[in-house]
Formats: C-alpha cells, structure tokens, sequence
C-alpha cells in the first residue's frame, strides 16, 4: 500500500470541522481503547486536525504536520508505525518468525505458515478483516501493520495462502515521511 508512497501523492488537504473532527476522535477512541488515556494528546481538541487525501481513497489523519493515523475507503482508522510504536499495546498482535521478516519488511503479504510455524504466534481472538500489528520473532517492536483476510483460527486449521494483507511496514514512503509539511511545500500545496 505504502511502498510507494511520497508527498506528491497527496492530492489534497482539508482542516476539518469541529463536527467531523469530532466523529474521527470518536471512531479511533472505539477502535483503541488503550488510547482513552492519551487521546487529548495525541489528538488535541483545541488544535486543528487536518485530514490529507491521497491516491488510492487513502486518508491521513494529521496533527501538527505528523501523520498519526490513516485509513483506506472509510475503512477503520490505522495507527502509523510510529505511533504504534510509542504505544505498542493499542492493536491486536501476530508474530511471524525469523524466516519471514526481510519479506515482510520488503511489502510482502504475510503468509499462513510463517504464522503458524514455531516462531509464529497468534491470537486466538483476532477475526477476519481486522487491523493487526505484526510482531517479529526476537524482536520488540512491531514491523508492519497488516489487514486479516482471515480469522486466526483459519489462519491455524487452513494453513495455506495469504493470512494477513501487508498495508504499511518499516521503511515504506510513510515511514519515510516523518512530517508531511515539508513534502507539501515541495509540491507547492
């Protein structure tokens, strides 16, 4: 989703209505509550929220020139990376192992078996079409954020075929895009 992205695919940019940002506050706060507690921060009522559209029906929820959050056709919101990152328990986590981190982290969908071998871990609770952090084997951080196709107790019984959809991974055009501001500036928006 995000292999390619850069600044010029942002093809607009809208500080929302204090209604609008309201229903977006709402809507992540029920899809993480972990987040209750530090929402006025990251958030912030008084502050504008800016809401970038880009290429491919994808929306960038967007505080202080940092994108914290995103999501595609109305889907439910997404945390960035860097965001799931400072507070790593607001999703749902899989871990695949070892073997399948440089695909991960080169966009690859993660698989079922690298899910299901000994250095996989699954949750049980995850059911299909959810957002999920991928967690690596040995490691503390998560590499990716991902989009079931399935739900865990499939992954575990089918074992065969793509379990989760890869949508953003370390190193990709949105982690490379710390601040949006600069990349506006370079497109003259």
């Amino acid at each position: 989703m995000f292999k390619k992205f850069s600044g010029e695919e942002v093809s607009g940019q809208n500080q929302v209505k204090a209604s609008v940002q309201r229903r977006i506050r709402q809507s992540i706060a029920e899809e993480y509550p972990g987040l209750e507690a530090v929402m006025e921060d990251l958030l912030p009522k008084k502050s504008p929220l800016t809401v970038a559209k880009c290429q491919n029906h994808l929306n960038l929820v967007v505080v202080n020139n940092v994108p914290l959050f995103f999501n595609i056709r109305d889907g439910p919101y997404m945390p960035t990376l860097r965001l799931l990152h400072q507070y790593p328990e607001i999703m749902k986590k899989l871990q695949v192992d070892r073997g399948a981190i440089r695909f991960v982290l080169s966009g690859a969908n993660i698989m079922c078996p690298g899910l299901t071998s000994p250095g996989g871990i699954l949750d049980d609770e995850v059911e299909a079409e959810t957002p999920v952090a991928i967690m690596a084997e040995g490691k503390q951080h998560a590499l990716a954020i991902g989009f079931t196709k399935m739900s865990a107790k499939d992954i575990r019984s089918i074992n065969k075929g793509i379990g989760v959809d890869n949508i953003h991974y370390l190193n990709d055009g949105l982690w490379k895009v710390d601040r949006l501001w600069s990349a506006w500036i370079e497109k003259g928006l």
